[in-house]
């Protein structure tokens, strides 16, 4: 019989880190009967009292966690009597407070997705990156935006705040007047209003309103993907960037910015993609438009490639089963 594993997710929204635990989940069944405990993710779901059935009993189960709060509610069961191996994974960047660092030193195995956020964590963890569902994540052609006026699309996707770098890509599109046959689309939950009338007014402020593009968090993102040419990642922190991955497995040509989660990894500068400073705007807009002008390559291929290579579901998977059979 095969060991259980049972990975947690206890998130009403849609994160990165929701797709980060669905695109991993397939390729465990060789290896493990596997499960979801909790709400928000796509998978085999079960329910609290198969959860403690499972726990209770005498089969050998891996639990991993991704959150306090689905940590917490493990080492409740722990409390309890239950055995099993606690696997948890920090996605956060930032030094943790005294009590996710207890919560973490609780686990039997902890996990970072990046250097620097292992180095920041102060005790002992294995480095896995997350990875993209290259079968999913392709590039394809001819794809168009509903109520989208322009033929060129330069993407930004993922939370709309301060910290993403929004408004430093407002400044930068200015040159968008320019240029009327590019859109600037920017994808993901606003956290504040207020933040949104700002961003708006830089817009307006350049006269570019018409060019530029709101919309809400989306399930269709794939689409947005493979409808745009150039993706930025303006980020002042990550705790991986998910989205410059899944950009570039869709071949899309992607600037982000220096040093910031995994972007320096991912992208070797002019060769797969572009890097700048963050918070730079005169490089960005320069990037921007020597690509708009043709005067720099895209580099969509050999993005994919690198994704496809070095930084797939799979190869996520293979990294975490190695973690979940070690001692």
């Amino acid at each position: 019989m095969k060991p259980v594993l049972i990975h947690t997710h206890f998130h009403k929204r849609r994160t990165g880190v929701t797709r980060s635990i669905e695109n991993v989940l397939p390729f465990f069944e060789n290896k493990f009967e596997t499960y979801l405990f909790g709400y928000g993710a796509k998978g085999k779901h079960i329910s609290k009292l198969q959860l403690r059935k499972m726990l209770f009993s005498d089969r050998e189960i891996v639990v991993h966690c991704h959150r306090n709060n689905e940590i917490i509610r493990m080492l409740i069961y722990r409390a309890f009597g239950a055995k099993f191996k606690l696997i948890a994974t920090r996605h956060a960047e930032t030094k943790p407070s005294k009590l996710t660092l207890k919560l973490l030193k609780s686990a039997d195995k902890v996990v970072t997705l990046i250097k620097s956020m292992s180095d920041n964590l102060g005790i002992e963890n294995t480095i896995v990156g997350h990875g993209v569902n290259v079968n999913e994540f392709v590039p394809k052609e001819n794809v168009t935006l509903k109520n989208i006026q322009q033929k060129n699309i330069i993407l930004c996707a993922g939370r709309v705040r301060k910290a993403k770098g929004q408004v430093i890509l407002l400044e930068a599109s200015k040159i968008l007047k320019e240029h009327k046959s590019w859109a600037l689309v920017i994808v993901g939950k606003v956290d504040k209003p207020d933040f949104l009338s700002e961003l708006k007014a830089i817009a307006e402020k350049h006269t570019i309103e018409k060019q530029v593009y709101f919309i809400n968090e989306t399930p269709e993102i794939i689409s947005y993907y493979q409808a745009s040419k150039i993706v930025v990642v303006p980020s002042f922190s990550e705790g991986f960037s998910l989205v410059t991955a899944e950009a570039m497995s869709c071949a899309c040509s992607v600037i982000a910015t220096k040093n910031v989660g995994v972007h320096s990894t991912l992208i070797q500068d002019k060769k797969n993609g572009y890097l700048f400073e963050a918070g730079n705007i005169t490089a960005l807009e320069t990037i921007l438009q020597k690509k708009i002008k043709g005067e720099l390559p895209l580099l969509g291929n050999p993005a994919r490639e690198t994704i496809n290579e070095n930084w797939s579901a799979k190869k996520e998977a293979e990294n975490l089963i190695k973690v979940y059979q070690s001692n």
